[in-house]
């Protein structure tokens, strides 16, 4: 672990505790939580770099003028 990663993490527990007070709540529920999140974006992030992954590989076989003519078709199921 370098210096920095140590500055870092003492920021960042310095930052925790300042929210655990300012909340009145548990220093390790303030981490919990941040970390929660941190997962939730990062889960989200890869969800979207696959779902892309799959739109590309999906239509890397249209020209561009049938990308701009597909661009215009809405995909919806119809009513019945």
């Amino acid at each position: 672990m370098t210096h920095s990663t140590l500055t870092s993490l003492s920021e960042s527990l310095k930052e925790a505790k300042r929210i655990a007070h300012s909340r009145r709540v548990s220093v390790s529920g303030v981490i919990a939580e941040a970390l929660a999140e941190g997962l939730r974006v990062e889960a989200a992030r890869e969800r979207l770099a696959e779902i892309v992954g799959n739109y590309r590989a999906a239509f890397s076989g249209f020209s561009d003028d049938e990308l701009a003519i597909l661009d215009g078709v809405v995909l919806e199921q119809a009513d019945s």
